[in-house]
């Protein structure tokens, strides 16, 4: 295609434009009385003196129209930082100027234009990284500038007033108890399932009869709904803490940590064992007839050829597990596993929806940044990643 008949703007721009434009038609942040009531919604234009609202929204839409220009990603990457420093400009605007003119027990929260802008910012960001095609080490670059933003806008006290950090005020230690907590079940559950999976699926590389066998069971496992697999593990696991001595002193017990772990063990094998077995299964002949050639052993083989060449693809099944781990931990909280559920469903019993995000929000944000990683380390794991920066 000749210069002349690209177009001028980027469709993908446009789309995030209209839908940037129309999102701010919506209530950009919500004031209620207390914690637990519905809100009113209040628009971003409305929020803090006029020229305040117009330094938010110029940012915003400045932003969007960044991304319109077609062939310019580092432009619409740069609007989409902009908008992202309107986001919170606004917010920190809105917050002491609602909280000034409401009761002692009234509470702000960000509205639903606020989170509709904050999906479509981070599409045109997303939209701009895939455009400038960067390395794996840049794009952890761009993620590690990302959470500094972040943790220094969250620890800076600008948004201190919001309801949600009122809700994370009075529950720190809870919190980052809960968090722990996740990340033992979401990461202790992955790295158990490697050592259970990662001979299993060797075994079921070198076995056809294994591999007929084993995978439709594993398939199985991934029907069963997890609310039904936390609570098949409650019996079960009762039944051994009451029977087998020395299992209850070991943590064993109906409800909480361990039923919780070992659904998220039982849910992880089939991803780990089928992506080891495809991974070895990629393999070029050529390359094992050249190390059979060589004179290696199988296990030299498996160690030195098989599984280096089959790594993107191993390392791309451990992605899978852990991302959905992450969000099916939050389920553990209804059996007393602990995590960010907890909050979710202590905010669900007391329609407190800040209560709800304070639980979810952190497990969508580890869910994601858990992604990019690994996305980034099956990268640097392909063979193609020496020549990219």
């Amino acid at each position: 295609m000749s210069p002349r008949s690209q177009p001028a703007l980027s469709p993908p721009g446009v789309l995030f434009a209209v839908l940037g434009l129309a999102s701010l038609l919506a209530p950009y942040m919500t004031l209620a009385a207390n914690r637990i009531v519905a809100g009113e919604g209040v628009p971003a234009w409305s929020l803090g003196s006029p020229g305040t609202s117009l330094g938010g929204l110029a940012a915003l839409i400045g932003g969007l129209a960044l991304g319109l220009p077609a062939g310019r990603p580092a432009l619409r990457l740069g609007g989409a930082f902009i908008g992202f420093a309107g986001l919170v400009w606004l917010l920190v605007a809105g917050t002491s100027s609602l909280l000034g003119e409401a009761g002692e027990f009234a509470r702000v929260s960000p509205g639903a234009g606020f989170w509709c802008l904050l999906v479509v910012l981070s599409l045109l960001l997303a939209d701009a990284l895939t455009n400038l095609s960067p390395g794996p080490l840049t794009r952890l670059g761009v993620l590690l500038t990302a959470l500094a933003a972040l943790a220094a806008v969250l620890t800076s006290g600008a948004l201190a007033d919001l309801s949600i950090m009122q809700e994370y005020a009075s529950r720190a230690a809870s919190f980052w108890d809960a968090g722990v907590r996740h990340l033992w079940l979401a990461f202790g559950s992955l790295g158990a399932a490697a050592l259970i999976g990662f001979p299993l699926g060797i075994l079921s590389h070198r076995s056809d009869r294994l591999q007929r066998s084993l995978l439709p069971v594993l398939s199985f496992l991934q029907t069963i709904p997890s609310l039904a697999m936390f609570g098949i593990m409650i019996p079960i696991l009762a039944w051994v803490a009451a029977t087998v001595p020395g299992a209850r002193e070991m943590g064993v017990a109906g409800i909480g940590f361990m039923p919780a772990f070992l659904a998220l063990v039982l849910y992880s094998l089939l991803p780990v064992v089928a992506n080891t077995v495809a991974g070895l299964d990629a393999t070029p002949p050529a390359a094992f007839e050249a190390a059979r050639g060589m004179g290696m052993t199988e296990l030299q083989r498996l160690l030195r050829v098989e599984l280096p060449l089959g790594l993107p693809v191993i390392l791309a099944g451990l992605r899978i597990v852990l991302v959905q781990n992450i969000g099916l931990a939050v389920i553990a909280g209804l059996i007393g596993g602990g995590g960010f559920g907890t909050f979710v469903f202590q905010g669900l019993n007391q329609t407190a929806t800040d209560l709800i995000l304070l639980g979810a929000l952190p497990t969508v944000l580890l869910a994601l940044v858990s992604a990019i990683v690994m996305d980034i380390l099956v990268e640097l794991s392909s063979p193609q990643s020496g020549s990219q920066r």
